[in-house]
């Protein structure tokens, strides 16, 4: 009976992390026929802030998260509005790129966010990396040095726009965690919120800039395809949501460790799908340079996991761990041994332990 729920289970995760490349591919490959016809990334990033803001309502009912944020305005400056300014600043910045390199360039320089993660980490968390941790960096840089060296369809701006938009989802993921952490806050309830706010900092900017050109240039919605960019515009924000959502459900279910690898797969199947789908010239240097950095995060997460492991086994972080200590201080009357109370904040301390250890890792 376990054999047949440890299978359902596994079939489970292997369904959902199809459907989540499904859907990322997808969305990835829609969203470059959006802005190759339609070369506006500042009205493609709204209609996505606007697509989580708009759907989450719907998904927290059906869940039953609880559909208000309960944080003081000091706590909101604090925590909600940096992560709002990262979303703004990180979806237009990967629009720009997807706009201009291909799919399969974007995400290959995107491959470089576990080295972003580890000087931000060691700069803003303090938190030193073990030697192979630093030495699985290197298949990453020599993998993205090659595949940009050896690009068609190369262009500084894409370029730019891929490592500001990793450096600022890297910057996301970290400062997310430890607003979790320190607020309890439930993930998608979190997620609401600072799309939710950087979508009202992103109207100004928008009203400025593509507004603007719409209300000068009315050739765009005349067009024959008007109604195709508008329907795509639309599945774009829906992939995007959708994507969110099942890669959520994809972490709720397993280790860090085989999230980490899935993601990784994610990312060999968006580059295989957008060079099947929209034909971008690559050379096989190219492709080498692509699969050396995929690679090199696979690498990263068997090492990052490995020191994690190592760190854990130095703390008692478990009641399983913590009860015969406290049996053994009992049978040997060890003065200040926890009675009572105290056993139950001891057990408490190492839970907290556990979970901040596991929240910055």
């Amino acid at each position: 009976m376990g054999d047949a729920a440890h299978t359902a289970e596994i079939v489970k995760v292997v369904m959902l992390c199809v459907v989540w490349y499904g859907i990322s591919s997808g969305n990835n490959v829609v969203g470059k026929v959006v802005l190759n016809s339609f070369p506006y990334p500042l009205t493609v990033t709204m209609v996505q802030l606007f697509s989580i803001t708009v759907y989450s309502g719907p998904v927290f009912a059906l869940w039953g998260i609880r559909p208000y944020l309960d944080l003081e305005w000091g706590a909101y400056m604090r925590c909600i509005v940096p992560l709002a300014c990262g979303k703004f600043v990180s979806s237009l910045t990967s629009h720009v790129s997807l706009w201009k390199v291909p799919v399969s360039y974007a995400h290959t320089v995107k491959a470089t966010m576990p080295l972003f993660t580890v000087v931000l980490s060691r700069i803003i968390l303090k938190e030193k990396q073990t030697c192979m941790v630093y030495m699985s960096l290197l298949p990453i840089i020599v993998g993205v040095m090659v595949a940009t060296m050896t690009e068609i369809s190369f262009d500084m701006t894409g370029l730019i726009s891929a490592l500001v938009s990793t450096i600022g989802f890297s910057l996301q993921n970290i400062y997310t965690k430890k607003v979790i952490r320190d607020t309890n806050l439930h993930y998608l309830r979190l997620l609401h919120t600072f799309a939710r706010l950087a979508l009202i900092f992103f109207i100004p900017v928008w009203l400025l800039v593509d507004a603007r050109r719409f209300s000068k240039d009315t050739s765009l919605f005349k067009q024959s395809d008007g109604f195709t960019i508008l329907l795509l515009l639309f599945v774009d924000g829906a992939l995007n949501f959708a994507q969110n959502l099942v890669a959520f459900t994809v972490l709720n279910m397993v280790s860090p460790l085989t999230y980490s690898v899935c993601n990784a797969t994610k990312r060999i199947s968006v580059i295989t799908v957008s060079l099947l789908l929209l034909h971008n010239p690559v050379t096989p240097l190219n492709v080498l340079g692509m699969l050396t950095a995929v690679l090199g995060v696979l690498c990263y997460n068997k090492a990052k996991y490995d020191a994690n492991k190592a760190a854990r086994k130095a703390l008692p972080l478990s009641s399983h761990d913590i009860n015969p200590l406290i049996r053994t201080a009992d049978q040997h009357k060890l003065v200040g041994a926890p009675n009572g109370r105290q056993r139950t904040q001891v057990k408490a301390h190492f839970g907290d332990c556990r979970q901040h250890h596991i929240l910055l890792s």
